[in-house]
């Protein structure tokens, strides 16, 4: 069974390394300064050198879709779940939308016609503003679209109901997608309203999920249904 952990409440998991840099201090990450230190935050997560040396060292140099996200997108075989090998997966757990953003050159060197993105409920369990959090997810995706990439943007998932702060984080959580959306209208994006059918009452639905946060079978089949109507409809 693979595990999995967040950037600032370590899980007694084996998947991946235990990251946890804030879980001593507690303290906020200025919206100024997302990292809040000389190193950025994504480069304290030893996950995120493990899977570039991955990108390096796999074989595999050409996609149609690729998944771009944290933990959450690497949970599942994605080509399974699609039924199509021309499906890559990019998701480091994790990370943040900085470590996003440093590591986009291994998306375009795969030539996708589509990148469908999740991300920000680490950045918001660390603290960094949404506000602050949307200007990485905007630069993503322009940098997805100078390059003739469509960008799909899929809604920061709700942590459940049992999971450490859920409650006051799934407030910015609520925020986050809520400008997600918007942009998405105003530039006439694709975007995926997983919460739609995943949430309940501004949590992960407890039926799709195995720790409060990271889905079970159940939760990543709705998913995929939902990125194949993309799909389909952008005739991929």
């Amino acid at each position: 069974m693979k595990h999995y952990y967040l950037l600032t409440i370590p899980l007694i998991f084996t998947g991946f390394i235990s990251f946890s840099p804030n879980s001593d201090t507690g303290k906020k990450v200025s919206a100024a300064n997302p990292a809040a230190a000389d190193t950025a935050l994504y480069m304290k997560n030893p996950n995120y050198s493990h899977e570039i040396g991955l990108y390096k060292a796999y074989k595999l140099k050409d996609a149609t879709v690729v998944m771009l996200g944290n933990s959450i997108t690497h949970g599942a075989n994605w080509n399974e779940l699609l039924g199509r090998p021309d499906v890559i997966e990019r998701g480091i757990p994790s990370d943040v939308l900085e470590g996003f953003l440093d590591r986009m050159d291994y998306i375009y060197d795969l030539n996708p016609k589509v990148c469908f993105i999740m991300g920000g409920i680490n950045d918001i369990y660390n603290w960094v503003s949404v506000d602050a959090l949307m200007i990485n997810y905007i630069r993503v995706i322009r940098s997805l679209q100078v390059r003739d990439i469509i960008p799909v943007i899929q809604s920061t998932l709700y942590a459940g109901q049992d999971w450490p702060n859920s409650y006051d984080r799934n407030k910015e959580v609520t925020k986050l997608n809520g400008l997600l959306r918007t942009y998405c209208k105003k530039n006439n994006l694709e975007f995926i309203d997983l919460n739609r059918l995943m949430s309940r009452d501004n949590y992960l639905k407890p039926e799709l999920t195995v720790d409060n946060l990271h889905l079970n079978g159940k939760g990543y089949r709705i998913w995929a249904d939902e990125v194949e109507k993309v799909l389909k409809k952008l005739n991929l």
